[in-house]
């Protein structure tokens, strides 16, 4: 298990460069899931570490693989200097600890909520999961496991994911691309939806 963190980390610091501040935290029967935050100019990127120590689980299967299953990290970029989004961190291990906690499977084109706002006074309230393989490649592990992938994460506003569940995930990024949305403002409005 620790060796595919000390993989990861080596994955996220290839990909991102080094750290410049990192937090722990420990929920109540889950291993410890700590954000790593990375500055790249005008852009603060901050990567879950712990999250793909085990893979997924379904959640119907009577008893999980501890190899077999799809593993992630999570991994959120948005401008600098526009809020005060390090207060991040907690709703993001929140999200990173979901799959232990609750039994979720994180894919692309899921919706996570935090119920409560990323940051003091930001307008989301919730996540569109992104397909991984761009800014940061997916890991490959030994036979049998699965490889880590990094999933970018697009904060939604709650009007967007009400739309985003009735209308499907392919959707809402169309509108978001179809109107120029630039999903690193942490204090962008929500798209059009009429």
């Amino acid at each position: 298990m620790s060796d595919v963190l000390a993989l990861v980390e080596a994955r996220l610091r290839t990909a991102l460069g080094e750290p410049d501040a990192r937090a722990a935290v420990t929920f109540l029967g889950t291993d410890r899931i700590e954000v790593l935050r990375f500055l790249d100019g005008d852009v603060v990127r901050y990567a879950t570490l712990g999250m793909s120590a085990q893979p997924m689980a379904d959640p119907t299967a009577v008893v999980a693989d501890p190899l077999r299953g799809p593993r992630a990290e999570l991994v959120l970029s948005v401008r600098a200097g526009r809020a005060d989004t390090d207060k991040v961190l907690r709703p993001l291990a929140v999200l990173a600890a979901s799959p232990q906690v609750e039994g979720l499977v994180v894919a692309p084109g899921a919706s996570l909520d935090t119920g409560e706002p990323l940051w003091p006074g930001a307008p989301f309230t919730s996540v569109l999961v992104a397909e991984s393989g761009g800014l940061v490649e997916d890991l490959e592990l030994d036979d049998p496991m699965e490889p880590v992938r990094f999933l970018p994460l697009l904060p939604m506003t709650p009007n967007e994911a009400a739309w985003k569940r009735v209308q499907g995930a392919a959707a809402l990024e169309e509108r978001w691309l179809a109107h120029g949305t630039d999903l690193r403002d942490p204090l962008r409005p929500g798209v059009p939806l009429g």
